[in-house]
């Protein structure tokens, strides 16, 4: 299977320091502070970089699972809110809550929830995230 590599450079202290994050591919490159991570100062994190990687997954993964039960997707849209916590003194991601919506011909909203916790399950990043407590899945098809 392929091995994919994300880079990221820190300079300087916690507090006042920044840094880039890239990926090999040269498609992403961009800079990251504590303030872009653990308060709102516009800008990148890590956490906003695992949600979009688990949504991406998620998504690919679920049209994947459709699609071999013979209903090919028009589209699958899936966010992933990161919740960054601190518990027991460490800031931690607690939670991630997965909202997926499905334009789905031919199925129902019972069966596609049934699929999207199929993927909720199987994608890869879900699987390597599955130290987070708790992962919510909330999926709606679309009509």
């Amino acid at each position: 299977m392929a091995v994919r590599t994300g880079n990221a450079e820190w300079r300087g202290d916690l507090k006042d320091g920044g840094g880039t994050v890239t990926v090999a591919s040269g498609l992403f490159d961009a800079p990251y502070s504590f303030s872009t991570r653990f308060e709102e100062e516009p800008g990148t994190n890590p956490e906003e970089l695992i949600g979009a990687a688990h949504a991406s997954c998620f998504s690919m993964a679920l049209s994947n699972i459709l699609a071999q039960d013979g209903h090919t997707a028009d589209s699958v849209r899936t966010s992933a809110k990161v919740h960054l916590r601190n518990i027991e003194g460490a800031p931690t991601i607690a939670r991630i809550d997965l909202e997926t919506e499905g334009r789905v011909p031919g199925i129902d909203q019972t069966q596609f929830e049934g699929y999207a916790e199929q993927a909720k399950a199987g994608c890869p990043v879900s699987r390597a995230l599955a130290a987070v407590g708790e992962i919510t899945l909330e999926a709606r098809l679309a009509g």
